[in-house]
């Protein structure tokens, strides 16, 4: 007989979310969550009137928690039945999910600080622990909007007024960039679509931004073609047009960098016949320099990554 499994708190189990979102938040893909319950009734989704699942806070975290179990070495039935068994005090004792608004700044701030103390220190171990211990209790895609880009801005900001070394600088801006290059290349099993390609301008070196968009949209299943620092046009025309991608993002940093990219549909103007492919830009160029986006062809993505994300993935899938 299957053992009912424990509740963590009561009042989490309303109906809110569905399949997608939970993939999302937990990065189990949408075919294992179907598999789950097939094979091990886990968790007991309800359903809309239209017999679409439907999960509960509840069911996200046992979720995450069995998620991590089997990355720690545990077979998906073992870390289930173990689930199964525990007791509902030690799972109540679990925090509850943090994605709620009104319990986020506090709890952000905590994390950014902690792994600022442990890569000023050098000590990627620690920084290591914290990310596994904060990514336990929220989804990563609020994780890298909520503690991630506030990092990058400190970490480069400290720099600048000398708090730090470039010898740190480069530190923890690579212990970050390993991260990023890692979660694109290991997110939910990505759309049968084209993919959409990232690049800097050329001379471009700083990719933070880049990084970030990448990280996000993989998180949301779509695929990834990373080219990364300083993408001469010419290059990049040649393997947008080998690839022939849903859409390319170009990031540049500077004003010299922005400028690069005024002309790029007199080098590629196959990719900018109407209706071809996306061609998106973003950066800090833009946003101290914002002259630079009246003459740049394209769509700005503006400053706010998330955003960013959300239109990107929008005008991708419709072209899909």
């Amino acid at each position: 007989m299957i053992k009912t499994l424990p509740q963590f708190q009561s009042g989490d189990d309303e109906l809110l979310y569905n399949i997608g979102v939970v993939a999302r938040m937990t990065g189990i893909s949408m075919a294992t969550l179907r598999a789950w319950e097939r094979r091990y009734n886990f968790p007991a989704t309800g359903r809309t009137e239209g017999g679409h699942r439907l999960y509960s806070e509840n069911d996200i975290l046992q979720l995450r928690w069995v998620k991590q179990r089997i990355e720690e070495g545990m077979q998906t039935a073992q870390a289930i039945n173990a689930l199964r068994h525990m007791d509902r005090n030690d799972l109540a004792s679990l925090p509850s999910i943090s994605y709620k608004t009104e319990q986020t700044s506090n709890f952000y701030e905590q994390y950014q600080n902690s792994i600022l103390s442990a890569l000023f220190q050098h000590n990627t171990d620690l920084a290591d622990q914290i990310f596994n211990d904060a990514l336990s209790h929220i989804s990563l895609e609020l994780f890298i909007q909520n503690v991630i880009i506030p990092l990058f801005t400190t970490i480069g900001m400290k720099w600048q007024q000398h708090e730090i070394g470039i010898d740190t600088e480069h530190l923890a801006t690579n212990y970050l960039r390993q991260k990023f290059f890692f979660w694109i290349n290991n997110g939910p099993p990505p759309l049968t679509q084209k993919p959409v390609v990232l690049a800097c301008a050329p001379n471009e070196l700083h990719e933070g931004g880049l990084l970030i968009i990448g990280s996000l949209l993989r998180r949301r299943r779509i695929p990834i073609a990373y080219l990364g620092q300083t993408v001469p046009l010419e290059d990049l025309k040649r393997f947008i047009l080998e690839t022939m991608p849903a859409a390319v993002i170009v990031v540049a940093m500077t004003e010299a960098t922005a400028k690069e990219l005024i002309n790029w549909q007199k080098v590629m103007p196959e990719v900018a016949q109407p209706s071809t492919i996306h061609f998106f830009y973003a950066g800090l160029a833009y946003i101290e320099h914002p002259y630079l986006i009246e003459i740049t062809p394209g769509i700005y993505l503006g400053d706010n990554i998330p955003k960013a994300v959300d239109l990107i993935e929008k005008l991708v899938l419709e072209r899909h």
